[in-house]
């Protein structure tokens, strides 16, 4: 029999029973630690600073204004960059029982009317640099009324300062309508449009019992550092629920980014202790430093320094911070781990980053349960695996394989209410035992740790009944030298053969970094991925391949927009 594989006790972590309750426990807790940092221009010096007690007065005397103004048990469209005013007005609208509709800012002004439109939507915050979008978005929805929260808006349009600068007005006149109401917790709180990558997105509708059991019961899996920055979308569940709410709770301060252009600076001015990073951000980590290392000619001497580093942890002797003492430079010379999820990550890079210093805590989550499902844990991590599930969470694998490998199925009070105005799809997810099944595959080993293959909707099914999961073959193909990004897939010929295609988008840098002058990339990838054929089962074999000249569409969350991806091949 196998040995069996130690796991060790679970950490402690904040219980809170709804957000309102969260803003006033965290305060009483660490009234002058800071909960959120930001810079007003991201090249000021100074960053401004938020306490928790400070936010909790903003937060209640915004509340406050917001029941004045009608909020209560409305639908608010929330859009906008992460800021301080996006954080405070999720906080206060959940604060005193309305129904937050969290939208991508980067969605055509049609597609904001009209999802606004669809979820009934009373009021919309947004931020500044949507305000050029308002017009289409008012055309339709002639009723709506506009709060700016951040940045220069419309003239006439109330601004979150302006509302708790009217909240702290009515306290002071004894207003008490922020606490004299009792939160409905199980009833919804939240929808959220899902990002649609194989399609049109549903509208996952949480409760905040969903939300709020998610980190409480998730935070019990893993323990966070003191500081943490905040890079990822709000509109997505990976950022407003583990990055703002499970950090907030838990005392760490939240430093805002102010974009995609500046995380390298705000790295080394901000050090924060670990990051919230969906795989795209760790990849192109992993490839700068390995990048950095062939054109310093550091390569050889970096790969020895992470041997010579893993054979000393062996034996209890931890140098990494010494010996990787450039690269940890890069991330402010502080950072302990990251913690990653919304898609699959190659373990190579996890364990790169271990070897250096910083541990990946991988992890899994769907927006349908609020989203965390499971997590790997910071003294202990299983290669290739996502982690056990978190306390309360019930995993089972439908209809498995030989190997086990099925539909992973959870039930647990993290999952969603339904989704919004579609009885049909909820009943579709959900079985007679009330598992929802998640349309990803995977399997449960003996300790109980969860594995991901693939996604059903992407799966591939031959005509020998043989089934094909592309993110197994994407892995392999991804650690071929020059390869940028790679999705597999089923195409088909203008004479209606079929073939496994991987159509790859090259990293033209990755490759002059290592000094390969290659004249034809997509006979250099064929050769290539004649070895990776070789290493599968036969009918697992890429027959074709494309090599594109552009990067694949993706969505904000930073995953590749797959169902738009033009399937034919010659």
């Amino acid at each position: 029999m196998a040995k069996k594989f130690k796991n060790y006790p679970l950490y402690e972590t904040t219980v809170f029973e709804d957000f309102r309750i969260m803003v006033e426990n965290v305060a009483d807790k660490y009234p002058d630690k800071v909960a959120i940092s930001y810079k007003e221009d991201p090249n000021a010096k100074e960053t401004t600073c938020v306490t928790y007690e400070q936010a909790r007065q903003d937060i209640r005397k915004y509340g406050t204004a917001l029941v004045d103004l009608g909020c209560r048990e409305q639908k608010c469209a929330i859009i906008g960059t992460a800021s301080v005013g996006w954080i405070y007005t999720y906080f206060s609208l959940m604060a005193i029982g309305a129904v937050t509709v969290p939208l991508d800012k980067e969605w055509p002004a049609e597609d904001l009317a009209a999802t606004i439109e669809r979820a009934e939507c009373k009021y919309l915050f947004y931020s500044a640099e949507v305000a050029p979008k308002l017009d289409t978005i008012i055309e339709k929805n002639k009723k709506i009324k506009c709060v700016c929260m951040w940045g220069k808006g419309r003239e006439g349009d109330k601004t979150t300062d302006e509302l708790i600068e009217k909240g702290e007005k009515l306290i002071a006149k004894g207003d008490k309508s922020y606490f004299k109401y009792d939160i409905k917790r199980d009833e919804v709180a939240s929808i959220v449009f899902t990002s649609g990558t194989t399609g049109k997105g549903k509208g996952v509708m949480l409760s905040q019992t969903n939300i709020v059991t998610d980190m409480t019961q998730g935070m019990y899996n893993f323990a966070i550092t003191p500081k943490t920055m905040c890079v990822l979308p709000l509109h997505h569940t990976f950022g407003s629920t583990v990055n703002l709410v499970g950090h907030y709770a838990q005392g760490s301060e939240i430093y805002i980014s102010s974009g995609l252009k500046y995380i390298q600076k705000e790295l080394a001015e901000q050090k924060p202790t670990h990051l919230i990073l969906v795989p795209l951000f760790v990849e192109t980590f992993y490839k700068k430093i390995w990048a950095n290392a062939r054109s310093t000619g550091q390569e050889a001497k970096l790969k020895g320094a992470m041997k010579l580093s893993n054979s000393m942890l062996k034996v209890g002797i931890d140098m990494r911070k010494k010996l990787f003492k450039s690269i940890h430079d890069v991330f402010g010379g502080r950072c302990e781990m990251i913690i990653c999820g919304g898609a699959a990550l190659n373990q190579d890079i996890i364990d790169t980053f271990k070897a250096i210093g910083i541990t990946i805590l991988n992890g899994y989550g769907i927006t349908e349960c609020a989203p965390l499902i499971s997590c790997n844990r910071n003294k202990l991590q299983k290669d290739g695996s996502v982690g056990t599930p978190i306390i309360g969470e019930l995993v089972k694998i439908d209809n498995p394989n030989e190997d086990g490998e099925g539909e992973i199925c959870v039930k647990g009070p993290n999952v969603m209410l339904g989704y919004y105005k579609d009885e049909e799809a909820t009943k579709a997810v959900f079985d007679d035992e009330g598992y929802f099944h998640t349309g990803d595959f995977g399997k449960v080993d003996e300790d109980g740790w969860l594995y991901i293959t693939g996604r059903l909707k992407n799966l591939i099914i031959l005509s020998n009944g043989k089934n094909i999961y592309p993110e197994e073959i994407e892995t392999e193909i991804s650690r071929i030298p020059g390869v940028g990004e790679v999705v597999v897939y089923e195409g088909k010929s203008k004479s209606g053969k079929d073939a496994i295609v991987a159509e790859i988008y090259p990293d033209r840098d990755d490759l002059k970094s290592r000094k390969m002058e290659i004249d034809d990339l997509k006979q250099y990838f064929a050769d290539e991925i004649k070895k990776v054929n070789a290493r599968m089962a036969p009918y697992k074999a890429v027959g074709y391949i494309k090599v594109r000249d552009k990067e694949f569409m993706k969505n904000t969350s930073r995953k590749i927009t797959r169902f738009n991806i033009d399937r034919t091949i010659e």
